[in-house]
Formats: C-alpha cells, sequence, structure tokens
C-alpha cells in the first residue's frame, strides 16, 4: 500500500542509510550544526528540511552524524526515530537550559541522568511513572569528559543529575502569564526541593524515544543562567557560549568509540 512513508529518503530528516552514522550528536539549533561538524574529520551537509540540519563526517575513523532536532520534544523525537531507521544507534543531545539548583551557574555544564516528564511526547513512548532515563554508558562517557573540560570555578563546574523538561519556555521564565500558574509554581518549587539541576525542553522525549528503540541516549546541557539564583537577587553569570557543551560532547563520542571497539 503506498503511503506518503514509502519514499527513499527518511520523510522528515530527509536522509539515507548510506548518510548516517552510528553515532549522533543532537543540537537543537539548525545553525549550530555546522559548529559542531567542524570538530568532524570531512563532515559535509547531507540533508536540510524543516528544522532538520544534517551534517555527517567522522572521529577516530568512525562515521558521526550532527542532526538539528529544533525546539521541543515532538520535532527531536522525529529526528531520533527516524535516524534510528537509517542504523543510528548512539545520540548525545547538546543544548542549553536554565538553572534550577542554586549551585548551578551560567556556564556549567550539566550531564542529564534522567529527565523529569513535564512534556507530552514521552507519553506516546512510555507509561505514566516509567522513568525518562539516560544510557548508562553515554552519561559515564559525557561525565568524564565534562569533568576534563571543567574546573572548580563559578560557570566552569560540571554536574550529573536530574534534569527537568517542559513544553513551554515561558512557563519558566513567565509562569504568572498562564492561566494555571499555581500548578507550574508549585511543581517548580517540588523539583527544586528534590535537587533538580535544570530545565530545557528534548531529554525526557530523547531519552524516551531511545528506550522504546533500544538505543542509547544521554545529554549534555550548558546552563545559560540560574532562574532560581535570579530570583534571589545571587550573583550568576548570563552566557549564550555553548563550546564547552560541543567539546563536551565530541570528546564523550571519541570514549564511547573507543570502548566499542574493546
Amino acid at each position: 500500500m503506498a503511503t506518503i512513508m514509502n519514499g527513499e529518503r527518511q520523510f522528515h530528516i530527509k536522509t539515507i542509510p548510506e548518510e548516517v552514522g552510528r553515532y549522533v550528536i543532537l543540537p537543537g539549533d539548525p545553525g549550530r550544526v555546522p559548529k559542531i561538524a567542524e570538530y568532524l574529520d570531512n563532515a559535509k551537509q547531507v540533508a536540510q528540511n524543516r528544522e532538520y540540519n544534517v551534517y555527517t563526517g567522522s572521529l577516530c575513523g568512525e562515521k558521526v552524524t550532527v542532526c538539528s532536532t529544533g525546539i521541543g520534544g515532538p520535532s527531536a523525537a522525529i529526528a531520533v526515530e527516524e535516524l534510528v531507521k537509517c542504523g543510528a544507534d548512539t545520540f548525545i543531545r547538546i543544548g542549553t537550559s536554565g538553572g534550577i539548583d542554586l549551585k548551578v551557574w551560567g556556564g556549567d555544564l550539566i550531564v542529564a541522568s534522567a529527565a523529569i516528564r513535564s512534556e507530552g511526547t514521552s507519553y506516546e513512548y512510555l507509561p505514566e511513572g516509567y522513568p525518562a532515563a539516560a544510557d548508562f554508558e553515554v552519561v559515564t562517557a559525557l561525565a568524564r569528559s565534562a569533568k576534563a573540560l571543567s574546573s572548580d570555578e563559578n560557570g566552569k563546574r560540571c554536574h550529573v543529575g536530574v534534569v527537568h523538561s517542559k513544553d513551554s519556555f515561558y512557563g519558566e521564565v513567565d509562569p504568572d502569564g498562564s492561566a494555571v500558574s499555581d500548578n507550574i509554581k508549585s511543581r517548580w518549587d517540588s523539583y527544586l526541593k528534590c535537587g533538580c539541576l535544570t530545565s530545557e525542553m528534548e531529554c525526557s522525549a530523547v531519552f524516551s524515544v531511545g528506550i522504546v528503540r533500544h538505543v542509547r541516549c544521554g545529554a549534555v546541557l550548558t546552563a545559560l543562567w540560574n532562574a532560581e539564583r535570579s530570583k534571589r537577587g545571587l550573583d550568576d553569570i548570563i552566557t549564550d557560549d555553548s563550546t564547552r557543551g560541543i567539546q563536551c560532547a565530541v570528546n564523550a563520542i571519541k570514549i564511547l568509540i573507543e570502548n566499542d571497539r574493546k
């Protein structure tokens, strides 16, 4: 039976298996893809459609792909689904976030061990109550890589732990503008009490797809600032530099390649 899904190339990301590596780095921003691809050998663009900008090169002799996902869980899940169909089995999301735990400063790296499922996409993959956990091997490689790139200075530390994934950016920065602000703020306070490190919009969806499709997923996030530190009038750093996060992801891929060869 003919359907719109029967084309040679994937319906959204427009790739074929020959163009995709086993290892994939997933930024949100399409404009960040060429910057990440500069860390690869012989990288070139293989596809571009909608929010999906796809480059493939190599690291340590292994094919590695960089694919943007756009903003939010639905488009991120689509990217992972179609990349899996093209043969990818190891994913590292690289993104930005707003700190929650007071120990997080703008500029710090956060390696996500799991994500709070405050978005909708994961509920199309996992039953309620099932955790959106990252793959242990990927978390270990990212933590090792992040530690090597960090120092005990504000804005240059790294943290490993639980992050918060949501659907509404403005639910974080302007909860009073919502008709359900009391609900948003009470849940946020609970996450703060539990030591949640930072808030972003894609990890839980990426991890959930990875769990169901039996592939490895992890994430490293750069805190742009800390929302809770700002609320309390505490010192903080505001940054838009994700260079260290990119380096962390690339070095973690190298570690995973080395481990997979053993």
